[in-house]
């Protein structure tokens, strides 16, 4: 067999491993392995122009093709960039190989230049980190890892200096065994006796659902239908269990709205169904509480529990549901539909007025525009902040649909780099960016990328030149807000200037016609939008506390609570309730 390199062998396993692209900035101890990529035909070398937007972008990746995704960062200043996207990727759960290219080997430990340490600097957005010191470890370390990532869902680094990667391989065409899916996890038989019996024994049942549920939105329906149980969800279980759901009471937590929060506190038993819901203060405390996640870590955590349940959330249904005895009451579900209901109409009269005529404009009606829009089969990124809450109450799932954004990190500037991930992976798929102008100045030089590789992401750009949602904490919190505004800013011309189509608009009648322009453009495409920055998002339960800071804050703000399209959802629910 020819001569390999340990570079060309890394590259190798890692497109066994299904790796199609690694994102990054080349030079320095990086060379070995970018040539590598350079002259293997199954991989391509994506280049970006901070390593933080390579980890959101290969983190986005393989959230939504469910393969390994892969970027890279030179010594130093490189590994330093990566770790913001690491971190997002990690808490996302998504399989995520990262190599950080160290110094030479020789000068480790002597305070070289640029000279960090990767194997402990990314110990706590990893689940694995380790340093390859000699050609005949790489294979097992980087089969190792690829294991760490796909097997437990999450970020493994691989530490290597360049001139290891440029020596010759130990032993070329190395045979590792390569692990491409993870395995199902079933409870055993005395955790669904028991939960049936939990089950059986309350006399009221409610679901709350988060992204643990993804592909078991049939078997959340049929386990809902025979308990009549009122299902709420977290912000990313919406898109896997929002849609066609008869049984629908919104979403808890801090962008919460309808009838979630009530449907838990008032129920017997609160199943919490693959969610690691942080917010404890939106959990309640007196009632029989089950958890169910495939992360044993995961279980109690946030609350105590009656019942931890070490599962896949579709396995555990079905193996439950025909064990659990019908519940012939629909009363219980029935009240929660109908305090669902009027919580949305009421939040819908509350900014639906004049929105046609509102200057600036209205940042929910372009979310509701869009939501219109957008194709069925869209990939929507929401940078975190308002854009986050335009999302989370506007776009509607449709089971085709996809929503990413940084959930579980609560990042700036997560979306126009995940939406570079998610284009990449199917070119032929609309991605559209919700950006907001913090979180777009924060890494706009990545417009750049959008151009080098002719990426038709669309960006509707929410341009109120401020931190929204910052605005809103300290509000809340009885301080007026401050340091929180940005000099108004064109930035359909910078895009315009990056080679993009740009277009601007600032008058609520022309939203529609610009979407349309904006999604039909055979490119990339920027639509900077002038929006209302006293558009604030109420949360649907708020203390005392909070109240008196907003007493205190002398501030007009429209504080709004729309939801868009769900409440014709809802209304519909409603047609099959009896009348009280």
């Amino acid at each position: 067999m020819a001569k390999q390199s340990v570079a060309e062998q890394f590259v190798d396993i890692l497109v066994r491993a299904g790796v199609e692209r690694m994102y990054g900035v080349v030079g320095d101890s990086l060379n070995p392995v970018t040539d590598a990529v350079r002259r293997h035909p199954a991989i391509e070398w994506v280049q970006v122009r901070h390593e933080e937007v390579g980890a959101f972008a290969a983190g986005a990746e393989a959230q939504l093709t469910g393969r390994l995704g892969a970027c890279a960062g030179s010594c130093g200043p490189g590994h330093l960039h990566l770790i913001n996207g690491l971190y997002d990727a990690h808490r996302s759960m998504a399989p995520v190989l990262a190599l950080a290219a160290h110094i030479p080997s020789a000068e480790i430990g002597t305070s070289y230049f640029q000279e960090t340490h990767p194997d402990r600097l990314f110990a706590e957005c990893s689940h694995y980190s380790e340093l390859i010191s000699h050609p005949e470890q790489m294979p097992r370390v980087l089969q190792t890892a690829v294991q760490h990532a796909i097997g437990l869902g999450g970020v493994a680094v691989v530490s290597m200096s360049g001139d290891i990667a440029g020596q010759d391989a130990a032993q070329p065409g190395a045979d590792v065994a390569i692990l491409t899916r993870r395995p199902v996890v079933r409870p055993g038989e005395a955790e669904i006796a028991e939960l049936a019996r939990l089950v059986d024994e309350a006399e009221t049942v409610t679901l709350f659902c988060g992204s643990g549920t993804a592909g078991a939105h049939d078997e959340v329906m049929a386990f809902a239908a025979r308990v009549k149980a009122p299902v709420g969800h977290a912000l990313r279980g919406k898109e896997w269990i929002q849609y066609d759901n008869a049984f629908d009471v919104g979403m808890s937590g801090l962008i919460g709205y309808g009838a979630a929060y009530e449907a838990m506190h008032e129920a017997d038993l609160l199943i919490l169904l693959g969610t690691d819901f942080p917010y404890t203060a939106f959990l309640p405390g007196d009632v029989r509480v089950v958890q169910v996640d495939i992360r044993p870590e995961n279980l109690g955590r946030r609350c105590k529990l009656d019942l931890a349940v070490w599962g896949d959330a579709g396995e555990t249904l079905r193996a439950l549901t025909p064990r659990v005895r019908e519940k012939s009451s629909r009363r219980f579900l029935d009240r929660m539909l109908h305090k669902h209901a009027t919580a949305l109409e009421g939040a819908v009269s509350a900014y639906t007025r004049d929105v046609e005529r509102h200057r600036p404009i209205h940042p929910e009606y372009v979310a509701s525009l869009l939501d219109d829009e957008a194709a069925g089969d869209a990939v929507f990124t929401v940078d975190t902040g308002m854009c986050t809450v335009w999302a989370a109450r506007y776009l509607s799932p449709n089971g085709r649909r996809r929503l990413l954004g940084s959930f579980s990190h609560g990042s700036m500037a997560n979306a126009l780099p995940q939406a570079i991930g998610a284009q990449l992976a199917d070119r032929g798929r609309q991605v559209i960016s919700l950006s907001g102008d913090g979180g777009l100045s924060m890494l706009m030089g990545d417009l750049l990328t959008l151009t080098q590789y002719d990426l038709p992401v669309k960006i509707v750009l929410f341009d109120n030149s401020a931190l929204g949602m910052v605005d809103l904490e300290m509000i809340v919190a009885g301080f007026p807000p401050y340091g929180t505004t940005y000099p108004h800013t064109d930035y359909a011309a910078i895009a315009r200037a990056c080679g993009i189509h740009g277009l601007r608009v600032d008058d609520p009648r022309d939203v529609r016609d610009a979407l349309r322009q904006t999604l039909d453009h055979d490119g990339p495409a920027l639509l900077d939008l002038v929006t209302d920055p006293n558009a604030l998002s109420m949360p649907p339960h708020i203390t005392g506390q909070q109240l008196a800071g907003f007493a205190t804050t002398t501030s007009k703000l429209v504080l709004s609570g729309g939801v868009g399209r769900m409440i014709q959802l809802a209304r519909s629910n409603l047609r099959n309730v009896p009348r009280p």
